[in-house]
């Protein structure tokens, strides 16, 4: 865990400016003792929303996702943070992808039983959509992907494939 995970997780917004405006650490770097969590995922589970703006103005990547596929709005949703869920949309993070169960944010908020993020989640979904479809419209890209992420997951189901195969002949 950098020093900025650990300022973002304890919610220390002037350390964590301090410490992105002297870039002494990558915002976007996944803890791999933490499921590759980002400093962002920890700002969004503990509700700073002032955080979560200035990682984001400072180039972290609110499309990153941990080991399970969690982005940030995972985390917030759980955590029933609906001022984080308002920044990110804001920001058009993506707030309607699917983890490793097939899980979107409104589902998590849902089970967590955090009614007002789901009702803003369901609208936000629709918003997203438009927004990405009005994007490649107009041929502008979106940073709403983790390649890595997709790549891993990816080679998993190939494996899974292949063991199902082998298995069975």
């Amino acid at each position: 865990m950098t020093e900025l995970h650990q300022a973002a997780a304890v919610g220390d917004f002037d350390l964590v400016k301090e410490i992105v405006k002297k870039n002494k650490c990558n915002p976007n770097q996944k803890d791999i003792d933490w499921n590759n969590k980002t400093p962002l995922h920890w700002a969004a589970a503990k509700g700073q929303t002032e955080i979560v703006r200035i990682l984001i103005e400072n180039g972290a990547r609110p499309c990153l996702r941990t080991d399970f596929g969690w982005t940030p709005a995972h985390f917030a949703a759980e955590s029933g943070k609906l001022a984080v869920l308002h920044l990110l949309h804001s920001l058009h993070a993506p707030i309607d992808k699917e983890d490793c169960s097939g899980d979107k944010p409104a589902r998590i908020a849902e089970i967590y039983g955090h009614k007002e993020c789901v009702q803003f989640l369901k609208r936000a979904e629709v918003e997203c959509r438009e927004h990405c479809r009005m994007a490649l419209l107009n041929g502008l890209t979106l940073d709403d992907t983790d390649d890595e992420w997709e790549e891993e997951r990816r080679k998993a189901k190939q494996q899974r494939i292949f063991f199902h195969r082998t298995t069975n002949d």
